[in-house]
């Protein structure tokens, strides 16, 4: 979607246009891209606190008896393990062995309302709108609350200094992958979680568009000693990509399966769910093709959509994401290899330019954070 005119603005975007960050059309919306660069807000992120509007994200809540049951026939991770205020990275599988999307299951509980809540990417809420309404064949109540949610994402090392002072929840109690409804002084009720998608630590605190300006505000006061800096998609794409984190459209899609992406972990085969006898038999029997991390050996830098060739130039893979890694300052990607060249230590071919440049086959995640405790 290139016409600016159609996009959909999220609740901040005169903020971030007054900032002068750089807004680019992304999944229907105009969105921030950057503002003082990538490897600034990247090092910011690594090392202090940054902060990423990520309101595009899609929310829905499931209620009613059902909720669980709809939720464990369509996702592959194992809902039922969820207490409340737990959170749980999954996937909706296809009836062809590839992803609809992949998601948070939030568990969750407000007063009496005992619901849960699912974390969708923005340029798939209609879709999974459509395929989880499509399979409700029980007593579930679904609302699609997208439109009326922010999403700030507060990362980093610093996050918790900045956030704590903001709640009366003691936010460093707070376990990997838990949620709380906490409120969030001089804003209102919000849902805090312990999550995020960049490996440094830190929070995604989603609240009403209503309260997304005051919430802003409120932290960047806070985070002002800790050198607290607005952040854009293109940080938050090479911090996700040094943790080795599959990014929907890229490195998984409808045509690639759970088992092949290296999402073994999230797939559980201990209850029936949309396509699981044969991702079941696939990972008995083995893939052809596994996704794996990279080095560049020679000058380059790899790209979404380059290939993977062999010696005489055959295409033997695809790059599935790339960059030059700001941290490590060395180019990293991902891409799909023959199982044969899968193993840590193997040497493949990337195509960049028309020139076959040398790259080792590494593990993920590629950095490791040293005070990384939620993120």
């Amino acid at each position: 979607m290139s016409d600016t005119a159609t996009l959909k603005r999220i609740a901040l975007n005169h903020v971030h246009e007054a900032l002068g960050a750089k807004m680019v059309p992304f999944a229907g919306y105009s969105m921030p891209v950057q503002y003082t660069g990538v490897n600034d807000e990247h090092l910011t992120v690594r090392n202090g606190v940054g902060v990423f509007d990520v309101s595009h994200m899609g929310e829905f809540l499931v209620r009613g008896p059902g909720a669980l049951d709809l939720i464990q026939k369509l996702t592959s991770n194992d809902a039922s393990k969820l207490t409340v205020g737990k959170v749980q990275y999954s996937c909706l599988p296809n009836a062809t062995g590839g992803i609809v999307d992949d998601l948070l299951v939030y568990r969750m509980q407000h007063a009496d309302d005992h619901h849960y809540v699912l974390v969708v990417n923005a340029s798939n809420i209609d879709k999974d709108w459509k395929w989880i309404n499509d399979h409700n064949t029980f007593d579930a109540q679904l609302e699609n609350i997208s439109d009326r949610m922010s999403l700030l994402a507060v990362q980093g090392p610093k996050a918790t200094a900045t956030l704590q002072p903001l709640f009366d929840a003691d936010l460093g109690a707070m376990e990997y992958y838990t949620a709380q409804y906490a409120e969030m002084k001089g804003v209102g009720l919000v849902l805090i979680s312990s999550t995020g998608y960049t490996g440094a630590g830190g929070y995604e605190v989603y609240m009403p568009n209503a309260l997304a300006q005051k919430a802003w505000d409120a932290i960047f006061e806070s985070g002002a000693p800790y050198g607290i800096k607005p952040c854009g998609l293109a940080a938050r794409d090479t911090l996700r990509l040094e943790m080795g984190f599959c990014l929907y459209g890229n490195d998984i899609d409808d045509t690639t399966s759970p088992i092949e992406a290296g999402l073994g972990w999230i797939t559980k085969f201990t209850k029936e769910f949309t396509n699981s006898a044969a991702l079941k038999a696939q990972k008995e029997q083995g893939v052809t093709r596994k996704l794996v991390g990279f080095e560049l050996i020679d000058r380059g830098i790899p790209r979404h959509g380059y290939n993977i060739v062999d010696a005489g130039g055959a295409v033997i893979g695809v790059v599935t994401s790339g960059t030059q890694s700001p941290s490590l300052n060395k180019a990293i990607g991902m891409g799909y290899v023959p199982v044969a060249l899968s193993a840590p230590g193997s040497e493949i071919l990337v195509d960049v330019r028309g020139k076959a440049l040398k790259a080792r086959v590494v593990k993920i995640p590629f950095y490791l954070q040293p005070t990384a405790s939620k993120g």
